[in-house]
């Protein structure tokens, strides 16, 4: 797989970079960040995935998270991808905000014509992972995924979809229940079909938790208090809690008292996230 470094900049000791290569799951050309700490020059590293939210791209996270700091302390490799396909030229892909470019909700979709495209569930949890295992200087199978939002249910899906892929998932604000809000609905409904004739169910955490079948995980939710979009009910954690607890998920809710959702409620607590995953990635 051919790699085009896009940018690197020296930060903490590492590098942040930005490559480019053309996606076989997705069929079209494809950004994402690789922070590399500068323990790589002696040693395999592990790597934390992380998943963004609604609108954003791969820069969002790497230039307003800070995570580079606490990754270069903890000699871990982080890896965050776009959040859909770009440029494929869907009709109507760029018409709203949470739906289409921008808004991939981490599915792999069932209806035309997004399934040729919008594959994000398979690039995350096979071709990204491919790609990275094989040009960087990682310790496989030694990888945890974080989120946050639309993200943060991205991470959830991929970690209970797949047993013993990842050692950790942490989560900041997720769609905890996408079958029940807005967002949800309206993404699932155009991406999936209607609810009658295909599984919704399949790609909501709230739902995954009862058929886990796994290594077992821990489910660490931050969640603002004064976050609109929660104020709004497109979040939901209270249903995941519910449900963790009649199929006995292990399951963290950190409420978060006045913090909203955005960047600085990340880089508020992005340091505690890292410090969890490193107890399952050593």
């Amino acid at each position: 797989m051919d790699l085009v470094e896009v940018s690197r900049t020296k930060t903490f000791g590492g590098f942040q970079r930005v490559y480019s290569h053309v996606s076989k799951v997705l069929g079209c050309s494809m950004r994402f960040g690789v922070y590399s700490p500068p323990q790589i020059e002696n040693k395999k590293l592990p790597v934390i995935y992380w998943l963004s939210g609604l609108t954003c791209t791969e820069a969002n996270f790497i230039e307003k998270s800070g995570i580079q700091r606490y990754a270069a302390e903890h000699g871990v490799i982080i890896v965050n991808p776009d959040t859909s396909p770009r440029n494929v030229n869907i009709p109507g892909d760029r018409e709203n905000w949470d739906f289409g470019e921008g808004a991939g909700f981490y599915v792999d979709a069932e209806t035309e014509p997004w399934k040729n495209n919008y594959n994000m569930y398979s690039y995350v949890t096979k071709e990204l992972i491919e790609i990275v295992n094989t040009n960087f200087s990682v310790l496989e199978g030694c990888q945890s995924i974080m989120g946050h939002s639309m993200g943060g249910h991205g991470a959830l899906i991929c970690a209970l979809k797949n047993p013993g892929l990842y050692k950790s998932v942490s989560a900041f604000a997720p769609i905890c229940n996408p079958i029940n809000c807005p967002w949800g609905k309206k993404a699932f409904l155009g991406y999936l079909g209607p609810q009658e004739t295909s599984n919704w169910t399949d790609w909501d955490a709230t739902e995954l938790v009862k058929n886990y079948n796994g290594p077992p995980i821990v489910l660490l939710i931050d969640q603002g208090t004064e976050d609109k979009f929660y104020k709004e009910c497109q979040l939901l954690p209270e249903n995941l809690i519910e449900k963790c607890k009649i199929w006995k998920m292990p399951v963290i809710l950190n409420r978060r008292d006045g913090y909203d959702h955005s960047y600085f409620y990340i880089a508020s607590f992005i340091e505690e996230h890292i410090k969890h995953h490193m107890q399952y990635l050593h």
